[in-house]
């Protein structure tokens, strides 16, 4: 599956006390289609427990275990097919529909016409504070909803890269600024 652009864009996005969306259950039907899949549900008890096996005296893994502790859920649902239209529109719409609220907003939308590719992120609000992210990812042969619920931030995220099963993200270095002449 391509996680990388789920875990890019989560990259571009920050999540504060959750708000879940209940139309992830609804895909747990295209687990008889597909020919790969991740479920993934972890709240608060679990990723403490998981975070347990990081260690003390790696400052990379501290500042994950630390980060962990602010996070109430994951949800991670994906699957992947062997043919094309596998899953339907209205699979994808009822996310959307969910997301179509005055709370939320999306804030990344990419569409590539070649491919027939399509990722969007959306965050939901409370009262000016972030409360939630979803990111959806959709492709003619996989599909991938990931949503966070937590007090994190964009560091936070690609901290995240490499535990857990999610991802490594590369981070890109700034450029040197340029050498003065003197």
């Amino acid at each position: 599956m391509n996680s990388r652009v789920v875990v890019l864009l989560l990259a571009f996005a920050a999540a504060g006390w959750g708000q879940e969306i209940k139309s992830l259950k609804a895909l747990d039907a295209l687990e008889s289609k597909a020919s790969e899949r991740v479920n993934v549900t972890l709240d608060a008890n679990l990723l403490q427990m998981a975070s347990k096996f990081l260690s003390q005296d790696e400052p990379d893994e501290v500042k994950v275990k630390k980060m962990v502790t602010k996070l109430r859920r994951v949800y991670v649902r994906g699957f992947e097919f062997d043919q094309e239209n596998a899953y339907s529109k209205a699979d994808v719409e009822a996310i959307r529909n969910e997301l179509k609220g005055p709370a939320w907003s999306r804030i990344v939308d990419v569409f590539s016409k070649k491919d027939g590719e399509t990722a969007e992120v959306y965050l939901y609000r409370t009262n000016g504070q972030v409360t939630g992210l979803v990111v959806l990812a959709a492709a003619p042969k996989e599909l991938t909803v990931v949503n966070i619920v937590g007090d994190i931030d964009l560091d936070d995220l690609t901290d995240l890269g490499g535990k857990f099963g999610i991802p490594e993200v590369e981070r890109k270095k700034p450029a040197a600024p340029p050498k003065k002449d003197d």
